[in-house]
Order: structure tokens, then C-alpha cells, then sequence
């Protein structure tokens, strides 16, 4: 388990269903650096450890934890199981792999009961995830949300830049 340097602010818990995901969420951990969001990380199967996935969602609002970020391949009953077990926003990240490349994960994480919210981005996308996390708690806290344009302006720019570059006939 890591986390950022603890600051006061709303923090974001990211799980994952094994040590083969770690690559595939630490974009997920990175991103929410870059905007100063304190988070913490664990490494928790639904399927092969459901009660200590259980005790460890227990404990997210006393340690402060806003939103969950929860990423799982195949099957991908992780981020379901934590919504069920808490009222905090859980996103959900699919992660490809196995015989049906991420569609598997993809679909069981969308597709949840009524009653059992768990928003979903796309295939690996743990920095969309991230991102969606960083909106969420903007919502309270203004000067994340001043970071947040910032990057959302930064973003535009850049994209602005690219269109300009490829009309002229250059690369970067």
C-alpha cells in the first residue's frame, strides 16, 4: 500500500484485483499526483480474498476516502463488490487481457443491478478514472478545482497546438 504525502485534503482510494493490473492503475496514480490529490493503493482480490477486500472497504471513510477507484480484468467483480459495500463513488476501470482482450471486464463493470452505481471509463483507462476522481472532489474544493481547469486549459492548448502543427505540415 502507498499513498501521496498526506495533506488534509479528500483522498482517493485505488484497488486493484492483482499485481498484474499495478501497471495498467498506476496511471491512475500518477495523474492524481500531478493535481496534489493525496491517495492510497492496495492490491485486494474480490474473488480470492472477499473479507479482507470487505474490512478494507470498511475502513475508507474513516481514513478519509472520498472515491474509489477500483480496476479488474476478466471477470472484473471488484469494482461491483466495492459498491456494494459502500456509499462512496466507485469507478471502475476495466482492464484487457484474457480471451475476450478486456470485453469480459468491460461489460460486467458497466452492466451492474440497479442500486449498485459504479461509473465506468474505458478499457485501461485509469487515467480518465483519475481524472473523474479529481471532478469529483473539485466539486468541494476549490482550489483543486482551479487545478483542474489549469489542466483542462493546458489539455485544450495542446490539442490546439497539434491541429496547428499538422495543418502546417509539421511534427512535433
Amino acid at each position: 500500500m502507498s499513498s501521496t504525502p498526506s495533506s488534509g485534503r479528500p483522498k482517493v482510494a485505488i484497488v486493484y484485483g492483482s499485481a498484474s493490473d499495478a501497471q495498467t492503475m498506476s496511471k491512475a496514480g500518477a495523474t492524481l499526483g500531478r493535481f496534489g490529490v493525496e491517495y492510497e493503493e492496495a492490491a485486494l482480490s474480490a474473488h480470492r480474498a472477499p473479507r479482507t477486500l470487505a474490512d478494507w472497504i470498511e475502513g475508507l471513510r474513516d481514513r478519509g476516502v472520498a472515491v474509489v477507484i477500483a480496476g479488474a480484468g476478466l471477470a472484473a467483480a471488484l469494482p461491483g463488490t466495492v459498491a456494494a459495500l459502500t456509499t462512496l463513488p466507485v469507478i471502475g476501470v476495466p482492464i484487457s487481457g484474457g480471451a475476450l482482450d478486456g470485453m469480459d471486464s468491460l461489460l460486467a463493470i458497466a452492466q451492474m443491478p440497479p442500486g449498485v452505481a459504479v461509473a465506468t471509463v474505458g478499457l485501461n483507462n485509469a487515467t480518465n478514472a483519475a481524472v473523474l476522481a479529481v471532478q469529483i472532489l473539485a466539486l468541494s474544493d476549490p482550489e483543486l478545482a482551479a487545478r483542474l481547469a489549469t489542466y483542462k486549459d493546458d489539455f485544450e492548448r495542446a490539442a490546439a497546438d497539434g491541429l496547428a502543427r499538422a495543418a502546417a505540415g509539421t511534427s512535433a
